[in-house]
C-alpha cells in the first residue's frame, strides 16, 4: 500500500517505520517546509493519507485528500466543532475518512469498558465521577481528544452527567472546582514534561473510591493503530470511527 503522511513531527515518523516494516511504501511526506508539495496530483500518487499535523492544518489537508478522492485517517485532534461539517462534506462528496482521537487499541479498549462500568454506575448515584488526563507540555489542546472521547462515553450512559467541562491545572496546584455543577463532569488537565499521555476515570463516594486508567508508554501503540487504520479504510467509503473498526463487544 502506498501511504502518503500529512504531517511529519514525531508521529509521523514513527508512523512511517511501523508503516515500513508492515511492507508498505510511504510515496509522500508533507511538513512545514514543503507544504507547497501538498497537491492533488501528489496526493493521487497514494493509496491512503494519515493525517497527523496541527489544528491549524487539518481541516485543509483534509479538504486536499477530499479533492483527490485519497481515503484519508485523521489522528489530528483539536478541531471537534467541525466534525458535523466534516462528516457530511465526505459523504457528500462520495469520500472516505476515519477519525480517532486515539488509535491505540489499549485506548480502544480503555473506551469500551468506560462506556460499560458509566452504565452500571446509574445503579450507585453516591458516586461521583471525574477524569484526569496528563500529556507533554508540548500538546497544542487541552483537554485531550482522548479525554474529550471518555468524558462523551461518560455523559452518553450516565444519566447524572450532562456535558463536561475542563480546567487545565498546572503541576503542583489544586483543582479549581468550586463551580463545577452537579451534572457536570470535570476533565483536570495536567501538562507535564515527557508524559506521552495518562487518562483515568475516578468514581469516587464516601467510603471508597474505583480508578480505571490507561497509561501510554510511548507513541508506538497511536502509531501502530493509525497504520491498521489506513490498512481497514484503503478500499472503503464514507465517514467512519474507530469503533467501525475495533469490535469490542462480548
Amino acid at each position: 500500500m502506498k501511504i502518503a503522511l500529512l504531517g511529519y513531527g514525531k508521529m509521523g515518523k514513527i508512523i512511517e517505520k511501523i508503516a515500513i516494516d508492515r511492507r508498505h511504501q510511504i510515496v509522500l511526506k508533507i511538513d512545514y517546509d514543503n507544504l507547497h508539495e501538498l497537491t492533488v496530483a501528489n496526493l493521487q500518487k497514494a493509496d491512503v493519507a494519515i493525517e497527523f499535523s496541527t489544528p491549524g492544518t487539518v481541516l485543509s489537508n483534509i479538504e486536499q485528500c477530499f479533492k483527490a478522492g485519497v481515503p484519508v485517517v485523521v489522528g489530528t485532534t483539536g478541531w471537534h466543532d467541525e466534525i458535523h461539517r466534516i462528516k457530511q462534506e465526505c459523504i457528500q462528496g462520495g469520500n472516505s475518512l476515519i477519525y480517532a482521537t486515539n488509535f491505540s487499541i489499549g485506548v480502544n479498549l480503555f473506551f469500551y469498558i468506560n462506556r460499560v462500568l458509566a452504565k452500571l454506575m446509574n445503579n450507585y448515584p453516591y458516586y461521583d465521577v471525574q477524569v484526569e488526563e496528563i500529556h507533554h507540555t508540548q500538546k497544542l489542546d487541552a483537554p485531550s481528544g482522548t479525554a474529550i472521547t471518555i468524558a462523551e462515553g461518560i455523559i452518553e450512559n450516565l444519566a447524572a452527567k450532562k456535558d463536561w467541562v475542563n480546567v487545565l491545572t498546572a503541576d503542583g496546584d489544586e483543582t479549581a472546582d468550586d463551580n463545577i455543577k452537579s451534572d457536570e463532569l470535570l476533565i483536570e488537565s495536567f501538562r507535564i514534561d515527557s508524559v506521552p499521555g495518562t487518562h483515568t476515570v475516578i468514581y469516587d463516594s464516601e467510603v471508597d473510591s474505583i480508578e480505571i486508567k490507561h497509561t501510554a508508554h510511548n507513541r508506538n501503540g497511536f502509531a501502530l493503530g493509525a497504520v491498521m487504520a489506513a490498512e481497514w479504510i484503503k478500499d472503503k467509503k464514507g465517514f467512519h470511527s474507530v469503533q467501525d473498526m475495533f469490535d469490542f463487544s462480548i
